[in-house]
Order: structure tokens, then C-alpha cells, then sequence
């Protein structure tokens, strides 16, 4: 990063004039003494910022507060009533998704329409244009009318353009929140990407996971004025402070549960709950992506329900999902390992665990045409969204599995072999029944006690 400011505003204003009635107008026009009869109503007072080359700057306030008027400046959208602002560069914005395709042209031809529009050439399309129909994944509707399209391959068409040619300063309003899970965690594996090169960020979100992700500083908006400019965890503070003071959020009848230990169901021999086959449980993995040694381990299926058995993606949180697993060796392993790893929309690991460490007891060896099954039970104690989920499956020698428990955690994970990770496997969408429990990604066990003195 360049101490270069790429964006500087300095004092930037945004005034529209109110009126009573439209009768007001004319009487303003046309009174000799030039009585005023509106109001003037600010959506944006004197914001002054700046951005460094290679940084990103998290845009974050309550709905009104200006964001929206502030990034169609940004973009030339809109001219400021006061103050200056100066642009170094090209910029990509994504505050609509689709803004300026048209509706009757193909995908294709939006491609270069919306490129153009850029300020990029057709030599720099072309030079793009098979990243962007990768990415977007929409296959022969791209050859049809964008009027044709579902909003799902819509916004697919629209993130494709807007991030395949890198620009100096991409503006992104809300888009890393759109599509189903399995494209988020394509579109923030794109952000990052974007972010590594140098590309100056401006991100505007609800998404408080996200600023504090990828912001170093973050301008909070209220009333169309810069509430604070600074760290994000002390933004995000201050953000929330300003929904409570509205009384959006109240704790007063939140009751937690207590919560009980899982008990270690799994067991070396049969597993009497396998779902039945054509229960519905297991998955469609036409999507799923097997990632390692298929030459010696495929896996044969999944499936994910409730503890009464019942196929199940949608938990409310800090209940129970049951995961089922199954696969068939085609040469002779050490003791098999299998676990589960969610993975939120950021593409982090929010929990990861396999047999190894559930102390399973597991065969030191297994021959070639095995089928291996494994349940998981994982309490959702974690954040209401949509996560996804992978299946994982290795081998250790016996000698190590025996005695995991004496190991520290360096010397055990040389000794195991990741043979197989099942990308994409499936999804579950956690949901809150009521206020939320916590903040953050997890609930953490724990206690708490006050005294005044």
C-alpha cells in the first residue's frame, strides 16, 4: 500500500428542497419579493474522508443515513451541492447489481455494454470475457434477453462484470450478500482476491461480520452526517449504540436454556439410525466438488437431519444437526478418520471436527472395496445465516489414534493423512426464534455475575 489518496472528499454536502404541495413550487418561482417556501433537507453535511491506494473503507449507518446518497456521488451519479471530491482512477461499482444493463440485450451484449460504460475497451473485455462466464455460471442464458433472466443469474452476470476487469476503486454496496451460499463465498473469495492486488475498497454493508473483516477504517454515517471515522470495532460499537437508542433491540425477556452435553453416539459397529434410502435425507451432490485422493477414497453420500431422524437444512440455533457420511475405499488404508467442517459465507472455518478427536474407536487397518460410515452430531450454537458444509475423510496409523490424547496438537496433525474433502456438500441455514442469544460468530459457555458496591 501507497500512502497515494485515491479518494479524498472534503466537506461533501448533498441538499434537496422540500415543498408543502406542488402549488409551493410555482409561489417560489413567481413571488416578486422571492418568498421562500421550502425547506432544505440535507442527505449528506460536510463528510470529509480519505483512501489510501491498497485500502478498504467500510461505509456503515442505520437506513437514511446517507450511504446511498454518498456512494452515487462517489460515482458520478450524483453532484454534490457542497464541497469537493476528487477520484484517482477507474471505479467499479456495484451499488445496484445490473445497474446499466439493458433489459432487451443478451448477456453477452450487456458484457461489452456494461464494459463500455466502464471505460474499458472491447480488446480488454475479450480479454475477460471467458473469467466472467466462468464466474457467472449461467451457461446458454447468456445468450438470451437479461429480461429472461431470474434475479439469482442476474446478479451472478452483474458481480462477473463488475470484479473481472480490476479497477482502481471498486464501490460495493450490499452485493456480497446476494445469490445462494455456494456464490457469496465465490464473490468473497473474489473481494479478497481484488483486496490482495491493491484494488482501493469502498464496502457499504448491514453486514457488521464483514466490515470488521475487511475494513482497517470505517466512516459511520447518522443523519447525513459523520457520526465517527476510525477503527471498526469501536464503529461497530457505536453503530449499535445508535439502533438501541431507537429501541430496536431489547434483552429484557431473554431466557437462555441450559445447554446439555452431546453424548457420544458413534461406535465402531453398526450405526442403527442410517437413514433409509429414499427417505429423502441424502443429498444431491451434483454440485459437490471431491478435492484429493479419489484414487484411493470416494465418498458414496451424505445426508444431514434433526435428532428425530427427519431430513432437516434449517435449525434454529443451538440445536442439534445429525450428519451421516459414507465411503467406499479403493486401496487399503491406516485407522480411517471422518469429520464435518461448516464453513460460513467468508469462507472460514467456523467449527471443524472428526472422529480422532470424539476418541471413536476405529479398526487399525481397512482393506480396499470397505464401505466406512461415520455420525456426527454438531450443536449450532453459532450465528442465524446460511452456512455450508464439507465432508472430510483421512487416515492415521494406529499407533498415533491410540494414543491422540497424549499428543500435542502439532506433532498429532503430521501424522494424519487428509486423503479427501468434499467441497460444497450441502448447506443449513440457522435461524433465531427470537432475539438473539449473542453477538459474534459462537456462543461460548460461560457465566456471569454482578455486584454494586
Amino acid at each position: 500500500m501507497t500512502s497515494t489518496a485515491v479518494v479524498k472528499a472534503e466537506r461533501l454536502s448533498k441538499t434537496y428542497r422540500l415543498y408543502g404541495s406542488r402549488i409551493d413550487i410555482i409561489k417560489e418561482v413567481i413571488h416578486p419579493l422571492r418568498k421562500i417556501y421550502h425547506k432544505d433537507h440535507y442527505a449528506l453535511r460536510d463528510v470529509s474522508f480519505e483512501i489510501k491506494q491498497g485500502e478498504t473503507l467500510g461505509v456503515i449507518g442505520k437506513n437514511g443515513s446517507g450511504k446511498s446518497t454518498l456512494l452515487k456521488i462517489l460515482t458520478g451519479v450524483l453532484t454534490p451541492s457542497g464541497g469537493a471530491l476528487s477520484v484517482n482512477g477507474k471505479i467499479s461499482a456495484l451499488l445496484e447489481l445490473g445497474a446499466g444493463f439493458n433489459p432487451e440485450l443478451t448477456g453477452i451484449e450487456n458484457i461489452y455494454f456494461n464494459g463500455t460504460i466502464m471505460g474499458y475497451s472491447r480488446s480488454e473485455i475479450n480479454s475477460k470475457l471467458d473469467d466472467i462466464l466462468s464466474f457467472a455460471d449461467i451457461g446458454e442464458y447468456v445468450y438470451q434477453p437479461v429480461k429472461m433472466y431470474s434475479s439469482g443469474m442476474f446478479v451472478r452476470l452483474a458481480f462477473a462484470v463488475a470484479t473481472s476487469v480490476i479497477p482502481d476503486v471498486l464501490i460495493v454496496d450490499e452485493a456480497l450478500s446476494v445469490g445462494d451460499i455456494f456464490f457469496v463465498q465465490k464473490c468473497h473469495e473474489r473481494m479478497t482476491s481484488l483486496m490482495n492486488g491493491g484494488t482501493t475498497v469502498i464496502l457499504v454493508s448491514h453486514d457488521m461480520q464483514a466490515i470488521e473483516k475487511y475494513c482497517k477504517r470505517v466512516l459511520l454515517l447518522d443523519k447525513g452526517e459523520t457520526a465517527f471515522l476510525g477503527a471498526p470495532n469501536e464503529a461497530i460499537l457505536r453503530y449499535h449504540a445508535l439502533n438501541y437508542s431507537t429501541g430496536t433491540y431489547s434483552f429484557s425477556n431473554f431466557v437462555k436454556s441450559p445447554a446439555s452435553d452431546l453424548e457420544n453416539s458413534a461406535s465402531f459397529g453398526s450405526i442403527a439410525d442410517w437413514p433409509e434410502e429414499g427417505s429423502g435425507a441424502f443429498l444431491d451432490m451434483s454440485h459437490a466438488v471431491p478435492i484429493g485422493e479419489q484414487d484411493v477414497v470416494i465418498c458414496k453420500q451424505l445426508a444431514i437431519c434433526d435428532t428425530n431422524g427427519r431430513p432437516c437444512t434449517s435449525f434454529a440455533i443451538g440445536s442439534t444437526a445429525v450428519f451421516y457420511s459414507e465411503y467406499e475405499l479403493h486401496k487399503d488404508i491406516d485407522t480411517p478418520i471422518g469429520g464435518i467442517a461448516l464453513i460460513n459465507k467468508y469462507n472460514a472455518i467456523v467449527h471443524a471436527k472428526n472422529s480422532l478427536y470424539y476418541a471413536v474407536p476405529a479398526p487399525s487397518r481397512v482393506s480396499a472395496g470397505s464401505r466406512i460410515r461415520f455420525r456426527q452430531e454438531i450443536k449450532l450454537d453459532i450465528a442465524p445465516e446460511e452456512y455450508t458444509f464439507v465432508g472430510l475423510f483421512g487416515a492415521i496409523p494406529s499407533e498415533y489414534y491410540s494414543i491422540a490424547s497424549e499428543l500435542d496438537h502439532t506433532e498429532l496433525t503430521s501424522r494424519l493423512q487428509g486423503l479427501l474433502r468434499v467441497k460444497n456438500s450441502g448447506r443449513l441455514t440457522i435461524f433465531a426464534r427470537r432475539i438473539l442469544p449473542f453477538y459474534g460468530y459462537a456462543d461460548l459457555p460461560g457465566n456471569c455475575a454482578m455486584s454494586v458496591i
